[in-house]
């Protein structure tokens, strides 16, 4: 809707999300696998970030001073302090007679787990130099948490715009120069995110524990980088623990990124700052009460030559060396059309530092650069369409790269490129363009587009999956596209993944691949159904009411449950749609439409088939996340107790299939029992105080027919109206309360059991 602006305007989550910055907001389009829909499009969620509506003021000083000095230096008679006064958007970026300062100049995700439902949190810096850092809270809107600027702004002020109380009193704010400084020690250039670290707090009881947090370093026009320390989950100011400012020394700095290493189980950290003269050089970060972590003792300079070659991006990839036996740090930064890259190693000897140059790839600079973590992979693109794919290649002293041309041209003909984006497992290059040349004339309008293109095969995609070291669907979903996508199109799981699968369930046995099973096996139930012959969202004009109690399958009632509306009959079930016990209503519709009386009972058939092998992994699943939190109540609690959690009845239930034989439950439950002595502590409806049976794993029914969704975590019933829900809607979940002890609080963060998704 709005052009693309700022540098590397694309940007991808390890949540799976593309921001993409333009001139009025931040474009997220979030990446959905979805078990739900037969169609073999790629399914994406798209939200935004709006851009403030008024000006960002840097404060450098009492409001009425700032006015006065304004006024002073736009009237001086001395053209080179009016003009410069006047043309420099930092000190007027409500622009007056000049164009606003609209839009978005960069935007950076941090890792996984970082916000209060587990994802990724935003950090936006607008045009005006406003930083701000976002939370998609709600799944549908994004709300601010902290304004950085005004923070670092106010502690600038309190301090007297000095980084320490032993530097010289600053000058007089009606002092040109003065004024200038104040502005360029708090205008941000880019902003990057560590890695999660773990520091260590102290209870009031002197025990010690471990607290995770996470690194915002903040790089500023004069050179400066602020540190900021936040911890987590993030949750807003109160969750800012600390902000360091260190001197960087470089002029005119262009670029940001954490250089993170890990050697012999220690990890070490610092900075990498490039500058729009050329040079490259990385610095300590000193990080305090960081749990396990080191830095260096000096700055290590990468590239000083003072070429005029600006460093545009930088990105940092941990490695491991075939030859050397040890891990590196890659580090690649776009210098004009070049790409400068320097290979990093300890040895005995201390840091052993490679570095080079790659040419001939561009012959325009290059305007994106975008790297894939996984195998060292770099891209980089110009504005004339032209990507480049760089492949590391070790050699016995460093290493070289193997690089070849992707034609964008082949695929969306003649087009201008902006900005790149990898996926986080490489499956995916998000690419924004715009319509090239046409006969030698440049388009009349522009045409902004976000494309995605495959960078893997479906073997490819499915062989990474099974070797996965992550096991977890949710984080891999760009992969988990892929294999959607070919099962849509050719409607069965083919042979060799079929075998291998059932292969790693036999000899490893891990729930992981019990998910990734059922994951196959809902998209070839979907790739049997028959399309819907009307539209879905057209309103039914048939009184198709029904008793709740006497609905066939449960996702409808867990949807009429939280939605409040009645559902049509075609409409196939949002809730647990894909989990086979509640797909009861969509299959018998799709079955009763078949025109084809001949060809309806295999079919028929097949579907009753898939849907019976789905039951089962799901009731797997369900018991052996039934043991885990019977574990869980095993530990934590001391004899008599009431728990809160149905434990008697997710005992019986475990037990009531004779067919289920598991050592490991009996044992259990024999512990659990023993402890119980005889106690059931059953739970109540809340609307009439009848006791509420276990009989179900998906909801509770009390002998007055009142109807309670159950938590899939915890297994109690919620007897509230609002509850979560998991990102696929897949099942529902409780909020924890106050009382709650921190084991089921824990427990209550798990992602679903059945996906891997997040809980909102």
């Amino acid at each position: 809707q709005h052009g693309a602006s700022g540098v590397e305007p694309l940007a991808w989550s390890e949540d799976h999300r593309v921001s993409v910055s333009t001139a009025r907001s931040i474009a997220v389009l979030e990446q959905l696998s979805d078990v739900h829909s037969g169609g073999q499009d790629m399914v994406i969620h798209r939200t935004a970030v709006p851009a403030p509506g008024a000006a960002c003021m840097l404060k450098v000083g009492p409001k009425k001073e700032v006015a006065e000095c304004k006024e002073k230096f736009a009237s001086s008679v001395d053209p080179t302090v009016s003009q410069t006064f006047m043309l420099d958007r930092v000190f007027n970026p409500e622009g007056k007679s000049l164009t606003p300062m609209r839009g978005f100049k960069y935007s950076s995700w941090s890792p996984l787990g970082c916000d209060a439902n587990g994802r990724c949190l935003l950090a936006a810096l607008t045009m005006d130099n406003r930083l701000t850092i976002h939370a998609n809270l709600n799944r549908l809107q994004w709300v601010q948490l902290v304004d950085l600027t005004e923070l670092y702004g106010e502690r600038l002020f309190e301090a007297g715009y000095r980084l320490c109380k032993a530097d010289a009193p600053c000058g007089e704010l009606g002092d040109f120069p003065e004024f200038q400084r104040r502005h360029s020690m708090q205008a941000p250039v880019r902003m990057e995110w560590s890695g999660i670290c773990t520091t260590q707090q102290v209870k009031h009881n002197n025990e010690c524990r471990d607290v995770g947090s996470v690194l915002l370093a903040v790089l500023f026009e004069n050179g400066n980088i602020a540190v900021w320390q936040f911890q987590l989950p993030f949750l807003g100011k109160e969750s800012i623990t600390s902000c360091n400012t260190i001197e960087s020394g470089i002029s005119s700095p262009s670029v940001l990124s954490w250089w993170e290493y890990e050697h012999n189980n220690r990890k070490m950290s610092g900075l990498i700052v490039g500058s729009a003269y050329g040079p490259v050089k990385i610095i300590p970060v000193n990080l305090k009460a960081v749990k396990g972590y080191f830095t260096l003792r000096q700055p290590v300079v990468l590239w000083q030559e003072m070429d005029q070659l600006p460093v545009h991006s930088i990105k940092c990839i941990p490695l491991y060396h075939p030859y050397q036996k040890c891990s590196c740090s890659l580090v690649v930064a776009a210098r004009g059309p070049y790409v400068f890259w320097c290979l990093l190693l300890i040895s005995k000897a201390g840091l052993n530092v490679h570095n080079s140059h790659v040419t001939g790839l561009h012959s325009l600079p290059i305007v994106s650069m975008t790297a894939d973590k996984q195998n060292g992979t770099v891209y980089t693109c110009s504005s004339d369409g032209k990507v480049r794919q760089l492949i590391p290649i070790f050699t016995d002293v460093a290493l070289k790269f193997e690089h070849q041309l992707i034609k964008l041209s082949e695929v969306f003909g003649c087009v201008r490129t902006h900005g790149i984006a990898v996926s986080p497992c490489g499956a995916y290059l998000a690419v924004i363009t715009t319509e090239g040349m046409a006969n030698g004339l440049h388009p009349v309008n522009k045409n902004y587009q976000v494309q995605f293109v495959t960078l893997k095969t479906f073997e490819e995609a499915a062989a990474q999956l099974l070797e996965s070291s992550v096991q977890n669907l949710f984080r891999q979903v760009d992969l988990t596209d892929l294999v959607r996508w070919k099962i849509l199109k050719d409607k069965h799981i083919p042979q060799f993944l079929q075998e291998a699968l059932d292969k790693k369930i036999e000899s490893c046995g891990s729930t992981y691949f019990w998910r990734f099973k059922l994951f196959l096996l809902r998209i070839l139930y979907q790739s049997m159904q028959k399309a819907p012959s009307e539209v879905t969202w057209r309103p039914s004009h048939e009184d198709a009411k029904i008793l709740i109690s006497d609905s066939p399958g449960m996702g409808s009632t867990e949807d009429d449950q939280e939605e409040g509306t009645s559902k049509q009959a075609s409409k196939q079930s949002l809730g647990d749609t894909g989990k086979g016990v509640d797909i009861d209503d969509p299959a018998e519709d799709s079955l009763h439409q078949s025109s084809d009386t001949g060809g309806r009972e295999p079919m028929v058939e097949k579907l009753l088939e898939i849907q019976a092998q789905i039951e089962a992994v799901e009731m797997h699943l369900t018991r052996e996340h039934m043991k885990r939190v019977l574990g869980e109540v095993y530990l934590h609690t001391w004899i008599t107790e009431n728990t809160s959690i149905p434990t008697r009845g997710v005992c019986d239930f475990l037990m009531s299939d004779d067919g289920y034989d598991d050592r490991t439950a009996r044992v259990l439950i024999g512990h659990i029992l023993k402890k119980m002595n005889k106690q059931t502590f059953p739970e109540h409806c809340s609307l009439c105080k009848e006791i509420l049976p276990f009989t179900d794993r998906k909801q509770a029914v009390c002998s007055n027919g009142h109807i309670w969704l159950r938590c899939f975590l915890t297994y109690q019933s919620c007897q509230s109206l609002v509850y979560r829900r998991c990102l696929l809607h897949d099942s529902i979940a409780r909020h924890p309360t106050p009382e709650d002890p921190e084991w089921i609080k824990r427990l209550l963060q798990g992602p679903c059991t059945f996906c891997d998704s997040p809980v909102f």
